[in-house]
């Protein structure tokens, strides 16, 4: 394939996001075995959550990967895990990093270049990004509280967005507040 004039840089950032979010797939699944074994079962099911949107976010910076010329490659670190509170404040910092700096660069520069499909994926991500923030926020707020009998300790349905990975503990609405995909398909996440 040849690559489109002045999509190099797109596709660069695409190539960083695609791998930055496979990689916390695998961070995320690790970290909800080990909130599962700690007895945080709604912790464990937001992980399980989180790390479905980052899948669906990957999955769709790999398609405008190929649909611009290029090949999705990503390398996969093994994931380190610490205590349930540790891995979600290094999913919290994570989330703010990407809302905060890498996914609005990314967006500016695929908007600069006209690369539509670029900017939307980027735009997406970063907006599902958010939900993730308040969720682990919330988490941490209560894992450091001294009473822990909420939803971090029982069983916790999500709904995620299997178009841009908005995350939420319940449907909000008839569609999603990012994309606008009806909330009926939202896919539940345990």
């Amino acid at each position: 394939m040849v690559i489109a004039a002045g999509s190099e840089i797109t596709i660069k950032n695409l190539l960083t996001a695609y791998e930055g979010e496979l990689n916390s797939h695998a961070r995320y699944k690790a970290f909800a075995e080990k909130a599962k074994a700690d007895g945080l079962y709604g912790v464990a099911s937001l992980f399980r959550a989180a790390a479905r949107a980052e899948q669906i976010h990957g999955s769709a910076q790999a398609r405008v990967i190929r649909q611009m010329g290029g090949e999705p490659s990503a390398r996969i670190a093994p994931p380190l895990v610490k205590s349930t509170l540790e891995n979600l404040k290094v999913a919290l910092a994570e989330e703010i990093y990407e809302i905060d700096s890498m996914y609005p660069r990314f967006w500016e520069e695929a908007s600069a270049h006209i690369n539509a499909t670029a900017a939307r994926s980027f735009l997406f991500a970063m907006e599902a990004e958010k939900t993730h923030v308040q969720l682990y926020s919330e988490a941490i707020a209560l894992l450091e509280s001294p009473h822990k009998s909420s939803w971090i300790s029982a069983e916790q349905s999500f709904q995620v967005c299997g178009v841009c990975g908005h995350t939420a503990r319940a449907a909000t609405g008839d569609n999603c507040p990012v994309c606008s995909y009806p909330s009926e398909r939202f896919e539940t996440i345990r």
